[in-house]
């Protein structure tokens, strides 16, 4: 099939790399404007243009899709779909029919829980024993559209927001070919509304929300700690310093919040409820490092304490 596909980041690339397997022909690809990166804020290209110019696949990057020229360029095309993943910018109703078929999504949850920007991020806060990923059309609604496919992804003890992100990424290029394949087929997609019922907002992070509160739970920090790897990464006060904490699970135990009660095979803190076995973490200016290698480098012991 003639398709368009618009998308940004890494969640993106698995997407087109199938589509681009499937043997699909990819007439255009959208992705935003090239950004300023790095220590030398030189532009840096997004991972999804990457993929495109190793494919020598035609790259349009407006800053918006509200341009009358910039949507005759896409119209013009007469495409026969347009696939959506993590694009970043608002898609017009104009560019919405451009299409033959019309416009899908891939969607990081399992719709309509989580609509919104911060969809893994939000599962994992909130204890969901599972996620997973939703092909759906795109409507002028933020993520509001009737929903194609799904597939569920159950969430581990220890998966984090990365470990999540790859796994719904493969995931959703997977189901986003078997869609095309079966619009191929059939010429339609049967699709299902969603139930606004049900639906709940995946808001995005706000870099405050980072800080741990250690009359919280353990299984509660756990989910913080888990949900803001690899950003904006769960942090805490240790000997006047900030120190960023990168993988905890929660165990049984009790003690004073954000007191240190043990420094062997992790570093266990107390809780309001349970304690935090800290794993991995990281020192103003530092790199990640293992728990066992950060207690001999700042010769951490029993009574240390976190605090807010």
């Amino acid at each position: 099939m003639k398709l368009i596909f618009a998308g940004t980041p890494e969640f993106a690339v698995p997407a087109l790399a199938a589509l681009i397997a499937a043997g699909h022909d990819i007439a255009m690809v959208l992705t935003q404007p090239d950004r300023p990166a790095g220590r030398g804020m030189k532009l840096k290209a997004s991972p999804v243009k990457v993929l495109a110019e190793q494919h020598g696949l035609t790259v349009f990057q407006p800053v918006s899709l509200k341009d009358a020229q910039v949507q005759a360029r896409i119209a013009e095309l007469q495409a026969d779909a347009m696939i959506v993943a993590a694009y970043g910018l608002i898609i017009p109703e104009a560019t919405l029919h451009a299409t033959r078929y019309g416009c899908y999504n891939i969607h990081a949850s399992l719709l309509p829980r989580w609509r919104g920007a911060a969809p893994i991020h939000r599962s994992l806060l909130a204890g969901d024993q599972e996620t997973g990923v939703t092909i759906m059309e795109v409507v002028l609604a933020l993520d509001a559209g009737a929903t194609v496919s799904r597939a569920v992804l159950p969430i581990g003890d220890s998966d984090t927001t990365q470990s999540l992100h790859d796994a719904l990424s493969a995931l959703g290029a997977d189901l986003m070919v078997d869609a095309i394949a079966s619009l191929e087929k059939h010429g339609a997609l049967a699709a299902t509304p969603q139930d606004e019922g049900l639906v709940t907002y995946a808001h995005k992070l706000d870099k405050a929300e980072a800080a741990i509160d250690w009359h919280q739970s353990a299984a509660a920090i756990s989910r913080q700690v888990r949900a803001f790897n690899p950003f904006p990464v769960a942090q805490s006060q240790l000997k006047g310093e900030v120190c960023r904490i990168w993988m905890a699970t929660a165990e049984a135990g009790q003690g004073q919040p954000g007191e240190i009660m043990a420094v062997q095979d992790g570093i266990l803190v107390a809780c309001g409820e349970g304690v935090l076995r800290i794993t991995e973490l990281q020192a103003p200016g530092g790199k990640r490092m293992p728990a066992p290698a950060f207690v001999q480098g700042h010769n951490l012991q029993p009574g240390d304490r976190f605090s807010a």
